[in-house]
């Protein structure tokens, strides 16, 4: 049985000493990946079974996206957008190609695109729609989870993200995730959006009923509505599609991506959709120092390469496929969730906690991360392999009986 090694407490404490405490971070001290793989600081390797909340689909130093940042750390890295770069317009050519889209909004991080999204949307409400100045509303739902900045915990529900962090933005209206009965009666003359996801992450892998981003689609545009998709952990590629959405026949009016658009490598994100409704931005409006910057962009072109294959959307769907069925086999579960290569797992709660088990996992090799008390979420990098996936849920079967004999 491998053990969480106590040779990587030094860093730990060094950690604690001048870190804060906003992570609760398992007790293993990383400094090496490859592929599906990482190793901590006394060599003991592990299994990926998280890939960075997907910002690790394309795995640990991915040589195409390596040898992308590598050439372009010899010639430009940063310009700020008071200029041209030679490779913020191929990245964005690129990224709408990838998804279908006509415009992009290029930022850093998912939090970045989401504002970007939220400040579009109210732009496109007052010029585009007629709604009031000052009256828009974006309807959005329960569960969600779309960052930690100000704005956007403002419309959570979940109070460890909300607690003491008030006053909090007005302005939006939040319903049922998967209820569409209760969206349709949200929708006022003065809503100009609806944001979801189309998979909730954070919430725990939770998929909604059949048939409901296709509902969603239609009462945005009875009413004039714009349907925002946060597609930053759901999108390129981890559901087995480009976009989520794409599994549902849906097209958004406007999505947000991140994560795995940096390839692990670099903070990269964007706001991808219909340019009359991005067109809405004027010069000075918004914008960020660092994003749109040449190294983002190089690695960010990369990626949309890599996807353009669908190499990573059909494995995700094969390799996914398998792990659900062979996670729904496993006693000591009380739910298996999952789209894609994503899972969410249910641990029957007199077994122990999700963190009991993602503690389990570590001491045999196994990386993964709990949310909201019994759930393991599993989002193994999509170049991971047949093999590798019996192998995680090998040892979780495992792990779950480690707990299950005390």
């Amino acid at each position: 049985m491998t053990a969480v090694v106590p040779g990587t407490d030094p860093q730990i404490a060094l950690a604690e000493e001048f870190g804060t405490a906003n992570y609760a971070p398992l007790p293993v001290v990383l400094s090496h990946g490859d592929g599906a793989w990482v190793t901590d600081v006394d060599g003991v390797r592990y299994l990926d079974a998280l890939a960075g909340y997907s910002a690790l689909n394309f795995g640990h130093r991915h040589p195409a996206l390596t040898a992308a940042a590598h050439a372009q750390l010899d010639t430009l890295t940063l310009t700020a957008r008071a200029f041209h770069n030679d490779r913020l317009p191929a990245f964005q050519r690129d990224l709408a190609a990838l998804t279908g889209t006509e415009a992009v909004l290029p930022m850093n991080t998912g939090a970045e695109a989401v504002e970007s999204a939220v400040k579009v949307a109210r732009a496109w409400g007052y010029r585009v729609k007629g709604v009031r100045p000052g009256a828009a509303r974006i309807v959005v739902a329960g569960g969600n989870f779309h960052g930690r900045t100000t704005t956007v915990v403002s419309f959570s529900d979940d109070p460890v993200a909300r607690d003491d962090f008030g006053p909090f933005t007005p302005g939006f209206d939040r319903v049922p995730f998967g209820d569409a009965d209760a969206l349709a009666a949200a929708l006022t003359d003065d809503t100009v959006a609806v944001l979801l996801e189309p998979v909730q992450g954070e919430a725990g892998v939770l998929v909604p009923p059949p048939g409901y981003l296709r509902a969603v689609r239609e009462l945005t545009e009875q009413r004039g509505v714009l349907l925002v998709c946060d597609e930053i952990q759901s999108g390129l590629g981890r559901a087995g599609a480009t976009l989520c959405t794409d599994l549902s026949g849906v097209r958004a009016d406007l999505y947000t991506l991140g994560k795995a658009l940096g390839g692990g490598i670099v903070p990269v994100s964007a706001v991808v959709g219909r340019r009359d409704v991005l067109g809405v931005l004027r010069p000075g409006e918004h914008g960020s120092t660092f994003g749109g910057n040449p190294l983002a962009a190089a690695v960010g072109s990369a990626v949309c390469a890599l996807l353009a294959t669908g190499e990573y959307q059909a494995r995700a769907r094969e390799l996914g496929a398998h792990l659900d069925a062979r996670l729904r086999a496993l006693p000591g579960l009380t739910a298996v969730r999952g789209v894609g290569l994503w899972s969410g797992v249910d641990v029957d709660p007199r077994i122990g906690t999700g963190r009991d088990v993602c503690v389990a996992l570590a001491r045999r090799g196994v990386l993964a991360k709990e949310t909201h008390g019994v759930t393991v979420r599993l989002s193994p990098p999509l170049v991971v392999t047949h093999d590798e996936v019996d192998v995680l849920v090998d040892t979780f079967g495992a792990a779950l009986g480690d707990l299950s004999h005390g």
